[in-house]
Formats: C-alpha cells, sequence, structure tokens
C-alpha cells in the first residue's frame, strides 16, 4: 500500500455515511465518530441532545493512488441532501449537519470547487459547513458497521439501503470489488 489520506465528512446519520463509504474501492476503513462540538469524549446520548455541537461525521481512511480526494466528496454529494440546514430526512437537529472537515489548505480549496461544481445540482443553496478538522471522537463500538451488522433493522432498510443503492448505481466503477 502507497500513501494514505483522510477525509472528515457528516451528512447527517453517520451509519449511511459509513455504509456507504465502506463499499468504496479505495477507502481503507469509515469511522463514525463526533466532531465539531465543545465537549471531549462526548456519548451518542450526548450528541443527540444537541448540547455538544458536535456532528455525526465519518472519518474516511483512503489510498489517494485509487480514489481522489475529489472523488470521495462527488460521492459525498450523491448521498445525502446538502441543502437542508441541521437536517437529513426524518433526523433532525444540528449533529446532522451537512459538513466537511478538511485537513489542509489543499483539501479547502478542493471542497470549495467541489462546492460550487455540486451547486448546479440543486436548485437550494447548498449550506455543507465547510471548517479546518477539530478533534474527532470515534463512536461507540455498537455504532461501528451499523448497517452490515443491521442490515433487517428497519432505518438499514428504509433509510441507508437506498443510499447504497444510489452510490452502487450511480458510481458502479468505484464499488469495491
Amino acid at each position: 500500500m502507497g500513501r494514505v489520506e483522510k477525509a472528515l465528512v457528516g451528512g447527517g446519520c453517520f451509519w449511511c455515511i459509513e455504509a456507504v463509504y465502506n463499499r468504496v474501492e479505495g477507502v481503507l476503513s469509515a469511522l463514525s465518530g463526533y466532531a465539531g462540538g465543545a465537549r471531549k469524549n462526548p456519548s451518542y446520548e450526548q450528541v443527540c441532545s444537541g448540547a455538544t455541537g458536535h456532528a455525526e461525521v465519518v472519518e474516511i481512511t483512503y489510498d489517494p493512488d485509487i480514489i481522489t480526494y475529489e472523488e470521495i466528496l462527488d460521492i459525498f454529494w450523491a448521498i445525502h441532501d446538502p441543502t437542508t440546514l441541521n437536517a437529513q430526512g426524518a433526523d433532525r437537529g444540528t449533529q446532522y449537519r451537512s459538513v466537511i472537515y478538511y485537513y489542509d489548505e489543499g483539501q479547502k480549496e478542493k471542497a470549495l470547487t467541489s462546492i460550487q461544481s455540486a451547486q448546479k445540482q440543486w436548485k437550494e443553496a447548498i449550506v455543507t459547513e465547510l471548517s479546518p478538522v477539530p478533534e474527532f471522537y470515534e463512536a461507540e463500538a455498537y455504532h461501528q458497521n451499523y448497517y452490515n451488522e443491521h442490515p433487517t433493522q428497519g432505518y438499514c432498510y428504509v433509510v441507508i439501503a437506498p443510499k447504497i443503492e444510489k452510490f452502487m448505481t450511480k458510481f458502479t466503477k468505484r464499488v469495491k470489488k
């Protein structure tokens, strides 16, 4: 394996984002967690209360020789609605905000270009937060790989499965073999 890079994004429930990126060729890991708030080492319950300021995010570790940061972001725009403030579907609250955290100025510039390009696909304005990467806190173990562990659970079947299907249909060349 060559170089390894990271991306940190949030687009609603982290189970959805993680489930998709775990199926992307070149993604080595997708880890659910929390970022962007004030409380150190928050719990899921604390984040869900809305009092911590954290977003549910996924830390994506990938091989840039196989998939680019720009392609990571192309998938991000396709699997969530970046025009709804603090919400994705029925999930409501600041913890569900659309966010891209960048690790360096190169990622920031690529994200800005990606936002401008993605805006052409939406009638409403994109409200995705773009900020420097804050401290990332790994979510509890029971949140990791949630979809694969519980594929028949109601939320997984109704919300996550269609996002996976959308990814697999739109990005067929990016699906792990």
